[in-house]
């Protein structure tokens, strides 16, 4: 059997050199990917894993015998062994055992540190002479010891010695220092100094030796004031549904120690009042405790990119003393920016384990380029050219690195043409190339972060290159492969430092069940296996879509996929590793995904599978008034990797046309050719698509009262392969769990373009064929029959249509080719899955969906309620006593409702808070027969509060058709009981 094939090669293998999955595939007649399906059937490890066990003890072996063993040495020896690993491989592997078995103290790693002391003359009469100390410094004998960590930070003599003086006095005022404002743009080092001044207070005695430092981001939390306080504070048990035990917050865990709050700016103010509390009394109470307060010994470090003054409340400014400013790249001196580079290459010379020299005018393009990212680009920078100039060692054949000028990313050496712009310095500022030698280098641990390259990046461009050399490729094919991979990957890490910081997988939890976060976690290492560069993102969205599925299942809805018969043949391999993925997920969630779920995520290996980096997709703009669309954007573009979000904001003096103007200009900018979806929070901005379109040509919609959960769905939806902008504005219009008061916005009947090439005859029987589909329904239908002989043509003719229709779909014998509005073929309209697809464009609803959340027992007259605050207050209690949503419900409607009231036809309040709180959905209804101020000077009538989850499409559109219209305002006026109310709303 084949089987017992393939477990005798493993068995009989060399275990030096196990065989890898394709090795076995090809001597036993099969593909790799059945291997690798069997080999995880049956817990056996990879190629990898399987040599690395019996690779690590011989290599533990050779250092017992010789703990001074030399990296070439140690490599020699395993070659003899039998084993084919570089000598790169084998050094990583030996300093890690290395590091288990003769562990380095503080003391070890502080004066390995100190080694990087001598530096030659660089720099001409332009520059001073730089001095031993400004690598790394040396601790001064007359200086006190306790100064040590934070006079190693390059600049202490320089720009930064202001700031590291405030750090100091900052951490020694008794009796436990004082809280500290650190502000400068990013990637400066503000998270680097702060974790130097907590390093500082444990060296100078100040703080015990075990004081802890921990580090919170306020991104994270800024969009939920409850979560926030569960985090920082901790909780009681029985503080809400859910918090079964007590539950320590980080304001306790860093008790007589520093608590690091990056992103301060992104508190809100609610936020900040309650830190302001901590800061002012040192005191706190956890979620749920009303008697006592505990008191934390705590320094609080905050780090911001934003001015304080704007970004801060007042009251939170005055209880943070010190402030702390920290420059940018550019207002250090070239001294200083020299002296970083040359670290960097050092760290670099010591992750590759070879000697690395660095051409003078690579130094000069460094020193001299604009640097927007300051010290973190430049880091990356260095390493993207330190990793081209390691491959172009292996292809050469030569055993150090050199870096040249063409290895630099290409906006780097544009500094060349800047020496005016730096002060006049000349063109000798560096007239020698600099030598690295990895023995120099510092050997304190590296720590991984967004500017850091993988520290596998030169192993696997090492292993990858010499096993095409054993493959037997030419040198020339062999650099063709490897050079297109690397340059692919390092494109991708470079985009990564503007845009791409993931929230850490644990955060998830907060949004996301724990269970289907473990299976999501397992699905992804099943891929991983299959495709080799699926990127990190799709963690995220297939978690995302996984947990709305999930949802969706256990409330009974359907899932459709109506591209599902294309992707089963467009894309097949994929296709093929979503069905053993959800076969996974069936098994692990005890459901049964149906089948057109399988499409779904094959659409998701497919999109983050993709190498290709100029996919064409849709444009999502969020637009604001005030300080809110920039930080949706930030939340979906961070928790989905990408940069496709945007925000424009609106002051309040800016006029609408002033702000247009603007919006046309990022459209422009933007616009990939697949049209751009408009997130718009209220107001004349839900005109502006129109406009645009009109001034631009480019293709818009336009959805209201946005929120950052809608920014996020349409980010995701717009990453998806072959996604376009009518499916996606369709998709998210439904999403809405809440509509504002839109006025002027034309409603056109949705429309039907039949198409046929041979003339108009075909397509006026595909109109009759579809007007036969949909004779039983009650919607309103325009179709309109085409016939056309070439398609630029047929393209035209649906332009000028589409400006006095809402186009829904093409159906047609010709496929129009216009990415933006969906088409379907004549023969896909034939079968069943065709007409579910165009019945889902044009939301062709046949059950009443208001029966599932109209509960005569959430429907009130009332006569004694005349304050908003009141009403919602009676609403919001109605509903937790009732079990339909969560204790903290209550509290994000008020954060909704601060944001602007929500009315309709003038006599409706819809009140809505977070969906996430939601228990079961539902509507609660009070007619007020004394109508009370609800926003401005509009006065209500009858208040609906929502409490729906996000994907309640057709009951928030079922609702806002039936409140729309005259009659049933007019009854619902007249209404003078519970029973009347919810007639009218099932039965009009």
């Amino acid at each position: 059997m084949l089987e017992d094939k393939i477990l005798k090669l493993i068995e009989n293998e060399d275990k030096r050199n196990p065989l890898t999955d394709s090795e076995i595939a090809k001597l036993v007649n099969t593909t790799r990917e059945y291997i690798t399906q069997f080999r995880t059937e049956k817990n056996i490890n990879n190629s990898r894993q399987r040599k690395e066990k019996i690779l690590y003890e011989d290599i533990k072996k050779l250092i017992i015998g010789d703990k001074n063993i030399s990296d070439r040495y140690l490599c020699k020896k395993l070659s003899l062994l039998g084993y084919d690993i570089s000598r790169y491989s084998a050094s990583q592997i030996k300093k890690n055992i290395i590091k288990k078995m003769f562990p380095m103290n503080v003391e070890t790693v502080e004066s390995a540190s100190e080694n990087l002391t001598e530096v030659k003359p660089l720099i001409n009469k332009n520059v001073k002479e730089i001095k031993n100390k400004e690598i790394v410094s040396p601790v001064n004998k007359e200086n006190n010891e306790k100064k040590n960590y934070l006079r190693k930070i390059i600049g202490y003599h320089g720009s930064l010695k202001n700031a590291i003086s405030q750090a100091e006095a900052a951490v020694l005022y008794p009796p436990h220092g004082l809280h500290t404002l650190l502000l400068g743009p990013s990637g400066v080092g503000k998270s680097f100094f702060a974790e130097s001044m907590y390093k500082f207070a444990i060296s100078s005695s100040h703080f015990g030796k075990n004081a802890p430092f921990i580090i919170f981001n306020c991104a994270d939390y800024s969009e939920n004031p409850q979560l926030l306080l569960s985090q920082l504070f901790g909780y009681s048990k029985g503080a809400f549904t859910g918090a079964n035990t007590d539950k320590v917050g980080l304001v306790e865990k860093a008790n007589n120690g520093v608590l690091f709050l990056d992103e301060v700016h992104r508190l809100p103010s609610e936020g900040q009042e309650i830190l302001f509390y901590l800061l002012d009394k040192g005191k706190y109470r956890r979620l749920g405790e009303t008697e006592n307060s505990r008191i934390a010994n705590v320094m609080i470090i905050a780090a911001t990119t934003e001015d304080p003054k704007s970004a801060l409340l007042l009251t939170f400014r005055r209880r943070i003393p010190m402030i702390i400013e920290l420059p940018s790249i550019n207002n250090r001196s070239i001294n200083e920016r020299y002296i970083l580079i040359k670290n960097f290459f050092s760290q670099e010379s010591y992750r590759v384990g070879k000697e690395i020299t660095v051409r003078y005018e690579v130094i000069r393009s460094l020193l001299l380029y604009n640097c927007p990212g300051n010290i973190g680009q430049l880091r990356s920078d260095i390493q993207v050219a330190c990793a081209r100039g390691f491959f172009n060692s292996l292809s050469h054949n030569s055993s150090d690195v050199v870096i040249d000028i063409k290895d630099l990313p290409d906006h780097v050496p544009l500094g060349i043409l800047s020496v005016e712009d730096r002060g006049g310095v000349s063109e000798d500022i560096i007239n020698e190339d600099l030598v690295i030698n990895p023995n120099d280098a510092v050997t304190e641990e590296l720590k991984d972060d967004r500017y850091m390259l993988p520290d596998r990046i030169y192993n696997n461009i090492e292993e990858k290159y010499y096993k095409l050399e054993k493959q037997g490729l030419s040198k020339d094919q062999i650099n063709k492969i490897i050079w297109s991979k690397m340059e692919f990957n390092l494109n991708k890490f470079a985009k990564n430092i503007e845009t791409n910081v993931f929230f850490p997988k644990e955060e998830l939890k907060n949004i996301i069940d724990e269970k289907i976060l473990n299976v999501v976690e397992n699905v992804t290492n099943i891929a991983k296996q299959y495709i080799e560069n699926i990127q990190e993102n799709f963690y995220y969205c297939i978690a995302m879509h996984l947990n709305s599925t999930y949802e969706r299942l256990k409330q009974g809805r359907i899932i459709k996929n109506p591209e599902s018969d294309y992707i089963k043949k467009q894309y097949y391999n994929e296709y093929r590793i979503a069905k053993l993925l959800t076969k996974e997920i069936n098994k692990s969630l005890n459901i049964e995904l149906p089948e057109d779920e399988i499409g779904f995520i094959a659409m998701y290996l497919k999109t983050f599978s993709s190498t290709d980096q100029n996919v064409r997709r849709v444009a999502v703009i969020v637009l604001s008034h005030g300080h809110v669309a920039c930080g949706m954007a930030d939340v979906a573009n961070t928790l989905l990797g990408t940069n496709l979000a945007v925000g424009i904001e609106m002051s309040l003096d800016e006029s609408p046309r002033s702000l247009l103007k603007r919006t046309i200009e990022v459209v422009k900018k933007v616009h990939e050719g697949k049209g751009c979806l408009l997130l718009v929070d209220m107001g004349s901005l839900v005109t502006f698509g129109e406009i645009i379109t009109k001034e631009t040509g480019v293709p818009t919609r336009v959805i209201g009262r946005v929120d950052t959960v809608m920014v996020l769905e349409a980010v995701r939806r717009a990453l998806i392969a072959n996604s376009n902008l009518y499916e996606i504005a369709k998709a998210l219009d439904g999403d809405k769990v809440y509509v504002g008061k839109v006025q002027g916005v034309k409603k056109y009947i949705k429309t039907i373009i039949t198409i046929c090439i041979t003339g108009e005859g075909t397509a006026l029987k595909i109109k009759k064929y579809l007007e036969d589909i949909f004779s039983n329904s009650n919607m309103s239908l325009n179709i309109i029959p085409i016939g056309i002989m070439n398609r630029k043509s047929a393209q035209n003719e649906i332009i000028n249509i589409s400006k006095e229709n809402n186009i829904a779909a093409i159906v047609g014998t010709i496929d129009p080719e216009l990415e933006t509005i969906p088409f379907i073929s004549f023969q896909d309209i034939l079968k069943e899955s065709g007409k579910l697809r165009l019945k889902d464009l044009l939301g062709v609803e046949s059950v009443n969906p208001l029966i599932s959340v109209i509960d005569e027992e959430l429907i009130q007259i009332r006569d004694d309620i005349f304050v908003k605050s009141d009403l919602i207050d009676e609403m919001c209690k109605l509903l937790i006593t009732k079990g339909k949503v969560k204790e903290g419900y209550t509290m994000s409607v008020y954060k909704r409702e601060m944001m602007g009231g929500t009315l309709l036809e003038g006599i409706f309040g819809i009140p809505h808070g977070l969906s996430e709180f939601v228990e079961q959905p539902s509507l609660a209804i009070f007619k007020l027969n004394n109508p009370i101020l609800w926003d401005y000077d509009c006065k209500v009538d009858v208040v609906i509060m929502l409490a729906l989850k996000e994907s309640d499409v057709k009951i928030v559109e079922k609702l806002f058709d039936t409140i729309s219209r005259a009659e049933v305002i007019d009854r619902l006026k007249h209404a003078d009981s519970s029973k009347e109310i919810s007639d009218i709303l099932l039965k009009m």
